[in-house]
């Protein structure tokens, strides 16, 4: 068995069809497909069962899993552990592949075998819109300097593909962080391993959903969020060079809100204090010399503004 494809699956019943078609739709056919349900509390599981059962004839390639409610990191890890591909492949249940997602992979795969994790370019949807998300030269490339740069995800959930021995290494997802988690082991493998991108577009990144079904709704409690577990990719590797500046980038960024809150202001400081700011842009700096009851004003004003544009 070549691929090993996961979908974690939770309260995502409009678009886990979609999802599934996109799989059965490849035109590379070697791979099993297991889908985590993660206790949906809607019909997204019956929706995902009848629908393989419909197109499988009860093919032992195609499974799908239950589990009580433990996030998207176990869904993920309990996929891969009940798999048997060489490699592992992902997607969300609200987003999809194009048919040869698999085809190119294996293409990539042959063409670069010492890497340790692979992914391709990537449509970003929103609004109807269709925005690829990065632009990478095919090939080896460095992580943290395009990451940097860009300031856009080179690797999503959607478009990595790990060898097993990789991911087995690594430990796999970690299940204790809630937002950050695939970031955490992108990086965790690039530290230490070549990583490969295919600047085809072959993943659709859905982020036309209900606010309320993003992970990104709400602040995540510290203890869940990457931003406060960087430590975790090893203090020496991500102390200096480009590792240095992207992960600061990250915090400058990801920490505002946090830093603004009344809840998690101290704990956003004691991060903030990493953070080398002589290599940080003014406009950054400025921000976080404004008064936080005048950044709060300015917030709200923003979503005032916009939602009365909405209206409108």
């Amino acid at each position: 068995m070549k691929f090993s494809v996961i979908i974690p699956l939770y309260n995502k019943a409009p678009y886990i069809r979609k999802a599934l078609e996109s799989v059965f739709a490849q035109t590379y056919t070697d791979y099993e497909l297991i889908i985590v349900d993660d206790g949906s509390t809607d019909n997204s599981a019956y929706i995902a069962d009848k629908y393989i059962r419909y197109n499988t004839l009860y093919s032992p390639n195609v499974r799908l899993l239950r589990q009580a409610n433990n996030g998207v990191s176990v869904a993920r890890n309990n996929g891969v552990e009940a798999s048997k591909g060489e490699y592992i492949a992902f997607l969300d249940a609200d987003d999809w592949w194009e048919p040869t997602f698999l085809e190119k992979m294996t293409q990539l795969i042959d063409d670069y075998p010492e890497a340790g994790l692979y992914a391709s370019n990537y449509y970003y949807y929103k609004g109807g819109k269709n925005i690829v998300k990065v632009n990478i030269q095919t090939g080896y490339f460095n992580y943290p300097k395009e990451y940097y740069e860009k300031f856009a995800m080179p690797i999503t959930s959607i478009t990595a593909v790990i060898p097993r021995k990789i991911y087995n290494e690594m430990g796999g997802f970690p299940t204790n962080i809630h937002l950050g988690e695939d970031f955490l082991l992108w990086a965790k493998i690039a530290i230490q391993y070549p990583v490969v991108f295919l600047n085809i577009p072959l993943a659709w990144y859905n982020n036309d959903i209900p606010a309320t079904l993003r992970a990104t709704r709400n602040l995540h409690a510290p203890e869940y969020h990457m931003l406060f577990h960087l430590d975790l990719l090893g203090i020496k590797q991500i102390e200096v060079g480009e590792w240095k500046l992207l992960l600061d980038k990250l915090r400058v960024n990801g920490l505002l809100d946090y830093w603004m809150s009344n809840e998690y202001h101290n704990q956003a400081a004691e991060e903030l204090k990493k953070v080398d700011w002589s290599k940080q842009p003014l406009s950054i700096k400025k921000i976080y010399k404004t008064p936080i009851w005048i950044l709060k004003v300015r917030k709200k004003v923003k979503i005032w503004g916009s939602l009365l544009m909405q209206k409108l």
